[in-house]
This record gives C-alpha cells, structure tokens and sequence, in this order.
C-alpha cells in the first residue's frame, strides 16, 4: 500500500483573532509571528496568544508554525534561544527560520522549517537543508512547476509553496534596497515596501520611457487553477501570504483554497488531508473580492508578459462591468454587467492618463450608480473595478463558519448501570460508565436520547451516527443525558489534546553534515570566498559557512554595505514587460540602454539585465 501524500493549507495570521479564524475556514497550519524576531515587524504576538492559538488549533489536528525568520545581531541570539524554548514548551508544532546561527544554539527538539528567506531555488540546496535536518523547505514564489519538480526529485523533504497573495519583486532574502534607502532591513522584518512606489523610467540618453509608473509593483499570486499541477510536482504546503492582513481576508481565502484543495482530494485518492474537522461556511468566498492588485501564476507556467500592476499598487478588487452611461452632468452613471451594488461600495478605475482613480458609492438603483459627486475622467465603456464591497464586508464581520469534527457515539447498558462511548473521526475513542438503577419507561425513548446527546453546539463536535443497546426501554432523565454527554465530550477533547501528534525533530545541527554548501553563482567572489548575498549577521552564521565550505565570508550588507551591491535581484523583467526581450522579445527597444528608475524624492537606480539568466537586476546609479 503506498504511503499517504499528505496536503496542507497554510494559512497566516496577524494575531489570535485571524488565527481562530483560519482553522474555523478550513487551514490544516497557520503560521503566525513570535513576539521578537519574525520577518514582519508590524505582525508580532505575544507568548500567551500563541498559547491560546496552538490550544485551539490542536484540537483538529491543525499545526502552529511561528516564525523567528530574520537575521540576528550576536547580541540577539541568547533572547531568540530563550523565547524558542517557551515557544516549545506551550506546544507549538515548528518554527520557520532564516539565520543559520540557531543551529548551533542550544535549541528543543523543535522541528524547524527553512523560510523562503534563506532563498531556496535549487534541488542541491533543498537537498543540503534536508540533510541537515530541516524538516520542510519553503521554496522561492518564482519556481515554475518543472523547477518545482526537480527539487522534489532530489528529496524527500516536505516543500512548501505559495500560492496566493503579495509578491516581492527581488528574490525573497535578497533585496538590501529598503536597507541602502532608509535604513530599515527586510531581512529583519523592516520593509519599506520600495516596489510599490511610482518612479520614472529614463534611458542613457535621458529619454523618458515611462513616467510615474509603478514598474516593480507586481499583481497578487493566485494559483488556485494550479493546486493540482503543484500537488503533482512534489508541493505538498500551500501558503497563503498575508500576515499583515485582517481577518476577513485571512476567512474568505482560507475558505475559498478549502474548497478547492478538497475538490481534488475528492477525487485524487493517493492525497489526503493534513488535519480533522469540516468547516460550515455562511458564505461563499469569492478571492477577487479581497484586497488584490490584480492576479498572476507568476512563473508556475512559464515566463508570463502581463505579472506587474504598473498603474497602482492598491487593491483593484474585483471586475464589476463597464460604464454604459453618464447621465446629464455626471450625476449618476449605469454599468453593463451582472454584478449588483449597495449603498457605500467602494469603486475604482484606471483612467486615459493611466492613474488609478476611486469613488464611493451614495445611492444605488438597480445598474444605475450615484456617486457624492461627478467623478472626474468617467467615460463610457471603462472598466469599472470594485475594491470595496459592503454587503461582502458586512457579512464577513459575523461569524462565518464552524469547524465540526464527526463524533459516533454509542450508549449501551452495563451490569452495574449505562456506559457512553464517543469515538471521532480520528478513531480516538473514550468510554464512561455511569451507576444508575434502570426504571422502565412509558413512551419510546431513542428519539429522546438522540435529541439530547446530539446538543453539541457549543463544542467542536456534531454527531454523526448514535447507536443505542438497551435490553428493554429504559428510561434515563434529558438532565441526565446532558449531563452524560457534556462529560464524555469533555473528556474527548482533553485526550484529543494530551495525544496530539507531536512531530520528533530530527535534531537540527550545524555540524550534522560536513558538505559543502552548495551557494548559487551571485553569492560568491570565487570558489571559497561567499559575499554578502548571504546573509551573515552574526559570529555563529559566519562559522557555519566556514564549517560548509569558504574560507572567506563576508558580513551582510546590513552589517557592512557593499558599494556598487546589487539591491534587488528580480525574475520580472521590464525588457520583456515591454516586448524587448533579446531571447522572447517581439521588437527592438527604441531607447539606449543603460535604463534608470528615478523616484520621486530623486534617488536614480540602474537596471541590469542578466540575459543569460534570465534576470534583472537594480544597483544604485
């Protein structure tokens, strides 16, 4: 019999609220930040949160990943060793890492995951992380599935993928822009969303290309038509980006990969579900109505022309329609489309100068719109796009969906008086015996006890099946029975938390291999000499790199920048974005290159274009 290919759903929250509601909507993992040290600074939760969280997400088999994914100072690593170990000691079932120096620290058997910040894009360094001991990868956004798939050939090790929401531009763990520019380092945590703002694009000769353009700003991922072809190539994790968003983005999108994750298991039998329970939704989730920049598969099929959002780098939301008309001074306007509107709906456009534009709605009658007043730049047959949809939004704010675990229960008769067993979907299963002397009953009583013992609203079960064996009718008070059933329930959901499976770690170390570390081409100046596109921090990463491999390693570009560095290293590509691709291009660029991004504070980049690689590069002026 093969072994089980087990999926999981891996959900983010930006704290306790959004946690709780990742599992209630289907997440079989959420991962979430520590108090210090995680790579969103504005996303952190305190020791007592995460406790409360693993707590509840035990209870259906749901894993808790924290994570502690920045590069440390040396002065940081005894504060990161102790909140690690109260980490363990409340449950938590991984931690997702970046700094290699907390393998030499004196860490529990947790397992630890390597962050998508350590830059994980080849099968040699996947392979390498598995040998030391790291017990799932999280791969680079920018795989396309044959690269996926030729990691997978190379290891056993679980590999995590993202699937949906926000884009780096730069390689993750890679970029040092935020850090040349204001002193805040996205390797820990500190990101000033430098991709999202507008620049102008000139040539060597001082020709302008683009003006006010958001050209490094990309769409939003979505894979969800690609979960299959993933499963198939050796994901076996599909992360939801977002630990910076709100609870109703966390509900909708972990809901709406729920369902489409359980459409294929359904009929793909060789994979299964990552944890317990069946989530009932109020709603139907509906992706393109959360926050989004548009949506792009990136590189999972290949090189794709239209990935970046260069007009803004808000939420466009959803396509509603087209402007049909524009009554008498603009006072109201009608939309061809099937989409209905409410009062208060947020609307936007991409207007003829190719700026974003947004309104409110203030009335609504049928297909005709009434904004506060006249929208400036509405013209027929514009698409009209609604980021803000209240009726949505509303509904979202109550409670959305119950998490159930199927429980069988069966009450039969002892010697000595009645016994209730209750045995869930997992096969845990516990018994209570009550002494109780048996009185007939006057009317039929297998209705009565379905009645009470299937009251379990206020627990994580819902009964499924009940079986009752009784020699004769016998009569047992409804107090009596709820009283039978809050026991039992209460004592399944204690075993259900005590034998949580927790995993054993395999003992992450430094010193667990003595191979070399296999570093791409970028990170290094020579054989043995590793730059500063590692990484290294601190006095422990360094001697970890020297124990793999280099002689000479330099200090990150946090610790010591690099003139001349590379800032960002992207697999977007504005030459192919605009068709002058020497490899996929259809014509040739009228502009002399070197090309250069200005923002709008003055500060001047120079792009470099890796042809042989396939990507670009952003180095200051």
């Amino acid at each position: 019999m093969k072994k089980a290919k087990y999926i999981e759903l891996l959900s983010p929250a930006k704290n306790l609220e959004c946690g709780i509601e990742a599992i209630k909507h289907g997440a079989d993992a959420v991962y979430i930040g520590a108090p210090r040290f995680g790579a969103r600074a504005g996303a952190t939760n305190s020791i007592d949160d995460i406790r409360q969280l693993v707590e509840f997400a035990h209870i259906y088999r749901v894993k808790i990943y924290v994570t502690v994914n920045t590069i440390l100072r040396d002065d940081e690593l005894k504060d990161t060793e102790e909140m690690i170990w109260e980490l363990y000691k409340i449950g938590v079932d991984a931690l997702i890492v970046q700094d290699f120096a907390l393998l030499s620290l004196n860490l529990p058997p947790i397992p630890l995951h390597a962050s998508t910040q350590m830059d994980n894009r080849t099968p040699e360094q996947a392979k390498f992380l598995a040998d030391l001991g790291f017990e799932q990868v999280v791969l680079a956004r920018e795989l396309s599935m044959g690269e996926i798939s030729e990691i997978h050939k190379a290891t056993d090790v679980p590999l995590e993928v993202f699937v949906h929401g926000a884009l780096c531009v730069s390689y993750s763990g890679q970029c040092y822009v935020s850090q040349h520019c204001y002193n805040r380092s996205a390797n820990r945590g500190e990101c000033a969303q430098f991709c999202r703002l507008a620049f102008d694009m000139i040539d060597a000769d001082g020709k302008t290309i683009h003006k006010a353009k958001h050209l490094l700003s990309l769409k939003d991922m979505n894979q969800s038509e690609n979960l299959e072809a993933l499963m198939d190539a050796g994901a076996r994790s599909f992360k939801i980006e977002g630990r910076l968003k709100d609870a109703s983005y966390v509900k909708n999108v972990t809901a709406y990969y729920r369902q489409k994750i359980d459409e294929i298991l359904k009929r793909r039998e060789e994979y299964k579900r990552a944890s317990s329970g069946t989530s009932e939704l109020q709603f139907k989730p509906v992706v393109a109505k959360s926050f989004n920049r548009g949506f792009t598969t990136y590189f999972a099929n290949g090189r794709q022309p239209d990935i970046a959002s260069i007009y803004t780098p808000k939420s466009l939301g959803e396509m509603v329609g087209t402007v049909k008309e524009i009554g008498r001074g603009g006072r109201y306007f009608s939309v061809a489309g099937i989409a209905s509107f409410s009062n208060g709906d947020g609307l936007c456009f991409i207007d003829e100068n190719g700026s974003l534009q947004g309104f409110r709605v203030n009335r609504v009658e049928g297909n005709r719109l009434y904004p506060k007043s006249p929208v400036q730049g509405l013209k027929q047959r514009v698409k009209l796009y609604r980021n803000s949809d209240q009726e949505f939004e509303k509904l979202l704010s109550k409670d959305t969906a119950e998490r159930r675990l199927a429980v069988d229960m069966k009450l039969y008769e002892t010697s000595g008086g009645f016994a209730l067993t209750a045995t869930d979907e997992d096969n845990m299963s516990v018994t209570l015996a009550f002494d109780r002397e048996k009185e007939l009953a006057r009317s039929p009583q297998e209705n009565q006890i379905r009645t009470q013992l299937a009251k379990l609203g206020n627990t994580p079960f819902a009964l499924k099946n009940l079986e009752v064996e009784f020699s004769d009718n016998w009569f047992v008070p409804s107090s009596v029975l709820a009283e039978w059933r809050r026991l039992i329930i209460d004592k399944l959901l204690q075993d259900r938390l005590i034998t949580h499976p927790q995993n054993v770690s395999k003992n992450v170390r430094a010193e667990k291999t003595d191979a070399r570390f296999p570093l791409l081409p970028e990170k290094l100046e020579g054989e043995s000499h590793c730059n500063y596109r590692a990484n290294v921090m601190n006095a422990k990463a360094m001697d970890f790199y020297k124990r793999h491999g280099f002689s000479e390693v330099d200090w990150a570009y946090e610790r010591e920048p690099k003139n001349g560095a590379v800032l960002m290293m992207c697999r977007h590509c504005i030459k192919f974005m605009e068709g002058w691709c020497t490899k996929h291009g259809t014509r040739k660029s009228p502009f002399r290159e070197p090309y250069y991004l200005q923002s709008s504070d003055g500060r001047k980049f120079r792009l470099e274009f890796d042809c042989r690689n396939c990507r670009m590069n952003l180095l200051e002026a």
